[in-house]
């Protein structure tokens, strides 16, 4: 199946792909996933090998002015691709909005905090895919983590009085057999935060459970969501639970239904 899209000065933009650490280390899958479906939508996709973590960890710590470094390493590795893409919205707003200004790398600096995107942003705003066609027959609930949703304005949230919108959902609203449950608390934290889960470690581990609990009370068969880090805490639970749900990735999901 091919997608077409309305790309005016390049069509056919040339993506760095950004795989923070987590992905890499622990859900490979992700990031291959991820590739497979940039490419089956028309981009030329190149993995800078020299690439390191975006300082997030070390920031939300409260270390920002140690991230400098990685900071600097990340303008270099991605400054000079068309955009820079990853299934993260967490990492990608820390590089947008927190990450520590580099004046010797101003220009580098600000042309990638613009021209970098979360996956399900890019594929909506900049290639312009109104919703991939497939089929995906299974009963899912949707977790969107909180940097997507109120960091990166992914979907619309509950604080907000506002037309009710989702960019990720979007995407798979045309896949045949799909079956995207209500949750009570659509938009409740997880818990996971980070350094939080490790600071807090009991609240922490109560709000994976409620979050979790929503979905099973729903008899929803997979817990899908952009943000790994998320989807690792709550599969992480859930384990140790012994609950029987599944959890995914959205890009696995498309990257599956596309031949």
């Amino acid at each position: 199946m091919t997608y077409e899209f309305p790309m005016k000065n390049n069509p056919s933009p040339h993506i760095g792909l950004f795989i923070p650490c987590y992905i890499d280390q622990f859900y490979p899958k992700v990031a291959i996933a991820t590739l497979e479906l940039l490419e089956k939508l028309g981009c030329k996709v190149t993995y800078p090998m020299g690439q390191t973590c975006c300082g997030q960890p070390m920031s939300n710590a409260g270390f920002e002015s140690s991230t400098e470094h990685t900071t600097s390493k990340f303008i270099r590795d991605f400054a000079g691709f068309d955009y820079i893409v990853a299934p993260s919205g967490s990492c990608v707003l820390h590089v947008k909005d927190h990450s520590p200004k580099i004046e010797k790398l101003q220009k580098n600096q600000e042309y990638v905090q613009s021209n970098i995107y979360e996956l399900s942003e890019f594929i909506t705003d900049v290639l312009k895919v109104g919703s991939i066609k497939g089929s995906f027959p299974h009963k899912i609930g949707f977790h969107a983590s909180c940097h997507g949703l109120r960091g990166l304005r992914l979907a619309s949230d509950s604080e907000r009085n506002e037309p009710k919108f989702n960019k990720t959902l979007q995407l798979m609203k045309d896949l045949e057999g799909l079956e995207v449950v209500e949750l009570t608390r659509k938009d409740e934290c997880c818990g996971f935060g980070g350094t939080f889960a490790v600071s807090e470690e009991a609240i922490s581990v109560q709000m994976g459970k409620d979050r979790i609990a929503d979905h099973v009370d729903k008899e929803v068969e997979i817990i899908v969501g952009g943000d790994m880090s998320c989807i690792m805490h709550m599969q992480g639970i859930a384990t140790r639970d012994q609950e029987k749900i599944k959890f995914m990735h959205f890009a696995e999901i498309l990257n599956q239904v596309i031949s």
